[in-house]
């Protein structure tokens, strides 16, 4: 893969080069309607695959949080055409790689040596290169190591970043009024705390160590004395990503073994934890030779306070959702209904959340749950384009819910995900073991 031997890191440059991407898009929709115009059955795939390259292509020299964002909306299977989510998944783990100059000079940038001088050895070709940082394998006393480098320049450029892709955002899921604002905040304050490595250390000793006692579940060594601000140090942890295991793996046991495991540790860190690990996409899971889940970052956690968790898992229980009072109760609770809402406003969206709650807790709604059940997959795809496509949604206000919605239903929508890639059956209640 050709590596990069400058990113930009001033507001100018990022604009620029998201300005040139821009230009591109547009060129390719010209094309689509002149040959629209000669062929009414002309297919629209070939302009989604087209503008997601080209986006896809502007947002990996840039890295940083316009790739990072590109990496999130991959998740969402059911909100964008299939051509973008196969071209934005690649930022989970494969993006273009620093030049080995470009390395050696980051790494004397945030830790005042060049890696030889600290390791026994390292490999200025990096092993693993995504939005934020890029990992590189080193020895240090016998030890073998994954070490983390941050790009140039990604902590310093996240507002101007999130600024370009505001509008895009705020067209796409319909923000409207200043209250949009607390959800540009939350993303923006999530992503600077994933370029602070020494919080993401600290974060990954905590989780690690809290949630050792799940069985079949792994964590790597992290060493303070080898990081900094910008660079993390921890085991080399062998295994395939999670994906590539589920692609090939024909044995329904180890699905279950690796799902069970994979529950428990979301389970245990949401309900006795209280903060999440909320970026659950392969890139983040090996599996092990001996078929262990292997957690390898913690960059992004999820605090759930108190006020949001309980009315949120009180909508968990089928019973509840059958109760009108209390759903709409809780439902303000949730900042989903507000109290300037129109009566109209109040019952489209009670109608509407009413449906989404019934069908996402649906795996709480029993001892057991099988994530290969299509059935439960086709009714979200069939949901999704439902309200995808209501002219009555587009004209209200789309500021729907609290803040902590984002990164919370990101977390349970990447996890739902990750145990259909499996064909996992999972025990619902089976994390209460460990707690």
């Amino acid at each position: 893969m050709k590596t990069i031997d400058k990113i930009p890191t001033g507001k100018l440059g990022r604009t620029s080069k998201m300005v040139q991407t821009g230009v591109k898009v547009g060129g390719n929709y010209l094309k689509y309607y002149s040959k629209k115009a000669f062929d009414k059955d002309f297919s629209r795939d070939q302009l989604d695959e087209s503008n997601a390259t080209d986006i896809y292509d502007g947002l990996k020299s840039l890295k940083g949080s316009a790739l990072k964002v590109a990496q999130m909306l991959s998740m969402e299977k059911s909100l964008l055409p299939n051509a973008y989510v196969e071209k934005f998944s690649l930022a989970q783990f494969s993006v273009p790689p620093l030049s080995a100059p470009l390395v050696r000079k980051t790494f004397k940038k945030y830790n005042g040596q060049y890696p030889e001088e600290l390791f026994d050895t390292f490999a200025t070709q990096s092993v693993n290169a995504a939005s934020i940082g890029q990992v590189h394998r080193a020895t240090k006393d016998g030890k073998k190591l994954a070490v983390k480098i941050q790009y140039p320049g990604v902590a310093d450029s996240i507002s101007s970043d999130l600024a370009m892709v505001k509008p895009i955002a705020t067209r796409m899921f319909n923000l409207q009024g200043k209250d949009s604002e607390k959800y540009f905040r939350e993303v923006e304050d999530k992503l600077l705390e994933e370029t602070d490595y020494i919080l993401e250390v600290n974060q990954s000793i905590q989780i690690s160590e809290a949630c050792s006692k799940i069985p079949n579940l792994r964590f790597p060594e992290y060493y303070r004395k080898f990081s900094s601000e910008r660079i993390i140090t921890m085991d080399w942890m062998e295994g395939v990503h999670l994906s590539e295991f589920a692609k090939n793996n024909n044995d329904q046991e180890k699905a279950n073994k690796i799902g069970q495991a994979l529950w428990d540790f979301y389970m245990y860190q949401m309900h006795h934890l209280r903060a999440v690990h909320a970026d659950p996409h392969p890139g983040n899971f090996l599996i092990d030779a001996q078929d262990n889940l292997v957690a390898i970052d913690f960059g992004c956690i999820k605090e759930v306070p108190e006020d949001f968790y309980v009315p949120y898992f009180e909508l968990a229980d089928k019973e509840n959702i059958e109760k009108p009072a209390f759903f709409r109760e809780k439902l303000y609770q949730l900042e989903i209904l507000r109290k300037d809402d129109s009566p109209k406003e109040i019952k489209f969206f009670s109608e509407l959340f009413y449906e989404m709650l019934g069908l996402f807790t649906s795996p709480f709604h029993s001892e057991t749950f099988d994530f290969a059940d299509e059935s439960f997959w086709s009714r979200i795809t069939a949901l999704s384009e439902k309200y995808s496509k209501d002219t009555e949604l587009r004209k209200m206000n789309g500021n729907r819910g609290s803040k902590h919605f984002l990164y919370i239903n990101r977390t349970f929508f990447g996890l739902y995900n990750l145990l259909h890639d499996l064909k996992a059956e999972v025990k619902i209640n089976n994390y209460k073991t460990y707690i």
